[in-house]
């Protein structure tokens, strides 16, 4: 049998320890911050709403300020937003992790995302930095941020 590893053997880079500002911030909610005007984020986000039946994450725009007090706060940079943050439990998930801790959670067959976690962390890295950083052009970008409709706006911070 495969063992998944879970968060207590993420590298430092990927899972950061519980931040009181950061928590202070979200409110103590599970966030998933997302890049707003990015088709494969929205996506994302769209999946998230979908899927997330038991309504545990909340939604910040990486544009929205803040999206950008949590990208200053934890040093990363803002002006592309390429690093994709989750927020669980007060633990901070970046890149693939941060996806695989967000999709993980969703019960089911969705558990089968924590796999990725097995990818050794170069190899995982660069292949979601190749992603990142090719987003808009295989993707596509919105002209403006999504605009949330009435029945999920409650689900987004900030």
């Amino acid at each position: 049998m495969l063992r998944v590893p879970g968060p207590a053997y993420l590298s430092s880079m990927a899972r950061l320890a519980p931040d009181p500002h950061v928590t202070a911030l979200t409110q103590g909610r599970d966030v998933v911050v997302f890049d707003g005007v990015c088709v494969l984020c929205s996506g994302f986000l769209k999946f998230m709403l979908k899927h997330d039946r038991a309504e545990r994450f909340s939604f910040v725009v990486a544009q929205s300020e803040l999206g950008e007090a949590l990208y200053a706060h934890l040093g990363l940079k803002s002006a592309d937003y390429d690093t994709n943050v989750v927020i669980m439990d007060g633990v901070i998930y970046t890149k693939l992790d941060a996806f695989a801790a967000a999709v993980g959670s969703l019960g089911g067959i969705w558990r089968a995302a924590r796999l990725v976690r097995v990818l050794p962390r170069p190899l995982a890295d660069w292949l979601y930095n190749r992603i990142a950083r090719n987003r808009y052009s295989v993707f596509g970008r919105m002209e403006s941020c999504m605009v949330p409709t009435p029945d999920v706006k409650a689900r987004f911070l900030g």
